[in-house]
This record gives structure tokens, C-alpha cells and sequence, in this order.
């Protein structure tokens, strides 16, 4: 937290001490005027340190929707202002190379008798302006539109071992749902199950995440959440947030006692949670083995799959495994398994993808989509929640419908 603390500082405070130094000095003596220009940072600063230092233990799982706005405050603020920054360095440093190659144009035998090389800032002071606008309204966007624009994304998976009985078999995949973060927002809960029952599929599975920190999150949206429907159900596992590690309990029991209510949320809601284990799914006469492990993440991430147990007795099926960690896959699964399609979630493509691309991609090989390692497979949902930041942009909440076909 006081890293997290210390970057929140300098993405405000930097930015508006060089806005502050290279224009407002300049163009305003007034005291007031000066001193105004200070007030939204610091107001910012000061909410942020009462609500995360003087607010008790706990404070994300207490005020989540207060801090969630006040990070979407801070981005709208932060964002723009750190882009207008960027801009104007980029018009004082082309200028002052313009000036250089200027005295250097002066001082040679072939100078030709025009204006020497120069560069204007206006420019660039433009365009800074122009991203700042542009920047602060994605960011709106992404905190009120964003959030609930439900993608569904259409996959097919193609596998020699898929039994024919299961040629066009139907999987809808959710993950990281984060249910603490849709406080006082049932209706997008509504509009998520509604839309993936619409799309009929013969199984749904959700790969991690239900929750932020505590299982009692889900008691509001458990009717809401037991109407998701498929012909052959619903399977879950657990991912990170979903074991409360995140919170700071008041002894082992009281955590232990937290992961076990979830477990018994998700029995009543008519899911069957995985842990560690297989199901055998049949449809027209033909049989696949659905294979669910704990959470199994890199460092610091909880790491409790055992693989070796949840495959026992599938070996030689067509399996589809629910991993919440896509990086699962190549640490034990590739190596250790023969398991043909893994689905996973975990990474949110960090809530922001720009022409396809992430900051997720810095810290996951594979980050959102199929990736594929000869006839083996593996599937990364980008979630549907949030955790700490109400925002998406370009990561739309995905609802991911795979259909499985059979290569002849």
C-alpha cells in the first residue's frame, strides 16, 4: 500500500509542479489564482490518505465504491495532465535541438542566407491539450459505459481428439466476476446472466474470482447468480481473491471458516465447484473429462492445484481444464499433462487494451485470446469485474462462448 501511495503521489504531484513551474508562475502573480490551481490535487491526496490510513484495517473491503471513485477522480485528473507534460517536454527538447542546429547552420561556409532552423512549442502545447481532452473523457467513458459494455466473443476450438458426439458442443465461459465491486449495482448482475443465457450453450463454467475479499459479498447477488442455466450446468473454480488473502482476519479460523462459506454459496446457487477434481461429461454418446484445480499462480499468488489428483482416472480423454492463473499452463500443464484446452481468466488485460494491445503483455505471456501450442490450447477470458478501479476500456467485460469442433 505505501507503494501504491507513493505512485498515486508522484502521477499527481509531478505533473503539477512542472503545469505549475513552466506556465501558471508565468502567466498569473495572483496568490489566489496560484493556490486554486493546487486545490483538486490536493483534495485528492487528502481523501486518499483518510480513507486508506484513518479509516481502520480493511479499508478496500469497507469503502470500496468510495475509493473506487476517488481512484477514477484521481485518473481523470492524473492522466491528462502527465500526457499535456509529455507534450510540452517533447516541444522544449525539439526546440532547443532546432536552436543547436541552428548555431550549427550559422557557423558553416555553406549556410544559405535564410532564417535559421526553428521549432515552435505551440504545437505541441496543442496536441497536449488535444490528448488531455481526449484521455479525460475515455476516462469517464471507461468508469460509467465501460464497466457494463458486456462483450460475448465466439472461439471455436478445433481438436483430432474430440469425440464426434461433441462436435459443436458449446461452452460459455465468465471469470473474475468480483462481486464486491458491483455493490449497489444489481442490475449489470442481472444484465450478465441474462445475456449468457442467451447465447444457449450446452455448458457454463466460470474460472475465479466470485469475489474480492470476503465470501459474504455474494449473499445479495446469490438469487441473481443462480439463474445462470445450461444443459449440463455450471462449474467453477477458485481463483486468487476467492481464498481471502486480501483481507486481515483475526485468526486462521475466521479465514478458513470465509473460503468455506464461499464453497457452500456456490453448492446452493447449483454450481459444482472444482476443487481439485473432474467431472464426465456425456453428450450424445461420447464422454470428455471437465478437470477443475485451485488456484495455481506465480508468486505471491496462493498456489494449491494438484493436477495429478484432479486427473486421476482421465488419462487418454479428450479434458478441458478450468485453471484460474493462465500462467499454469506452461509451468505444469504443457509438461505434466496431456490435457488438450485449458480456461482461464486472472489477467483483465490490466481493464485497458489499446489496437489490441496491453500493459498486461509486460507481466503474461498470454493475456487475452487463444493461444495455442500445436494441437493444444489454451483460452484467457479478460473477466467480467474490476478490482480497486471501476474502469474498463478496449477490455470489455467478456462473456466467451467456445465452440468445440472436431478436425477431420
Amino acid at each position: 500500500m505505501h507503494r501504491i501511495t507513493l505512485i498515486l503521489l508522484l502521477a499527481l504531484l509531478l505533473p503539477d509542479l512542472y503545469i505549475y513551474l513552466v506556465y501558471i508562475v508565468r502567466r498569473t502573480k495572483n496568490f489566489a489564482w496560484r493556490a486554486a490551481f493546487w486545490l483538486p490535487s490536493a483534495v485528492l491526496v487528502v481523501l486518499y490518505l483518510y480513507l486508506i490510513y484513518l479509516t481502520g484495517d480493511n479499508a478496500l473491503a469497507h469503502h470500496p465504491q468510495a475509493i473506487g471513485r476517488l481512484a477514477i477522480a484521481v485518473m481523470a485528473l492524473a492522466v491528462p495532465k502527465i500526457l499535456f507534460m509529455l507534450c510540452s517536454l517533447l516541444g522544449i527538447l525539439c526546440r532547443g535541438l532546432g536552436r543547436c542546429l541552428s548555431a550549427a547552420l550559422l557557423h558553416t561556409p555553406f549556410r544559405k542566407p535564410q532564417a535559421p532552423f526553428i521549432v515552435h512549442r505551440t504545437p505541441f502545447t496543442a496536441a497536449g491539450l488535444v490528448l488531455g481532452v481526449v484521455s479525460f473523457v475515455n476516462v469517464i467513458y471507461g468508469a460509467t459505459a465501460g464497466i457494463t459494455r458486456f462483450q460475448v466473443k465466439h472461439v471455436t476450438y478445433e481438436s483430432e481428439r474430440l469425440p464426434e458426439g461433441f462436435d459443436g458442443y458449446r461452452i460459455a465461459q465468465l471469470s473474475d466476476i468480483h462481486i464486491g465491486s458491483w455493490q449497489g449495482r444489481p442490475e449489470a448482475v442481472e444484465k450478465l446472466v441474462k445475456l449468457t443465457n442467451e447465447q444457449q450453450a450446452d455448458l457454463i463454467v466460470f474460472t475465479g474470482d466470485l469475489v474480492n475479499q470476503q465470501s459474504h459479498e455474494l449473499d445479495s447477488f446469490r438469487p441473481t447468480l443462480s439463474r445462470l442455466q445450461a444443459p449440463d450446468g455450471v462449474y467453477s473454480v477458485l481463483g486468487n481473491h476467492d481464498y481471502g488473502t486480501y483481507y486481515r482476519w483475526k485468526n486462521s479460523r475466521e479465514e478458513a471458516d470465509n473460503l468455506q462459506y464461499l464453497r457452500e454459496q456456490q453448492q446452493a446457487m447449483g454450481w459444482r465447484l472444482l476443487d481439485n477434481s473432474h467431472a464426465i461429461l456425456h453428450h450424445r454418446g461420447d464422454s470428455i473429462a471437465l478437470i477443475g484445480v485451485e488456484n495455481d499462480g506465480e508468486p505471491p499468488f496462493p498456489q494449491h492445484a494438484d493436477l495429478p489428483r484432479a486427473t486421476e482416472g482421465t488419462q487418454g480423454m479428450f479434458s478441458i481444464l478450468l485453471s484460474h492463473n493462465p500462467t499454469h499452463w506452461r509451468r505444469e500443464v504443457l509438461p505434466e499433462s496431456d490435457i488438450d484446452l485449458m480456461l482461464s481468466g486472472h489477467t483483465h488485460a490490466m481493464q485497458i487494451s489499446l489496437f489490441g494491445r496491453s500493459l498486461a503483455s509486460l507481466k503474461y505471456p498470454e493475456w487475452s485470446g487463444m493461444y495455442r501450442e500445436g494441437s493444444r490450447a489454451l483460452y484467457v477470458n479478460i473477466g467480467i469485474g474490476y478490482v480497486g478501479l471501476p474502469f474498463r476500456f478496449g477490455a470489455w467485460p467478456e462473456i466467451t462462448v467456445i465452440t468445440l469442433k472436431k478436425k477431420k
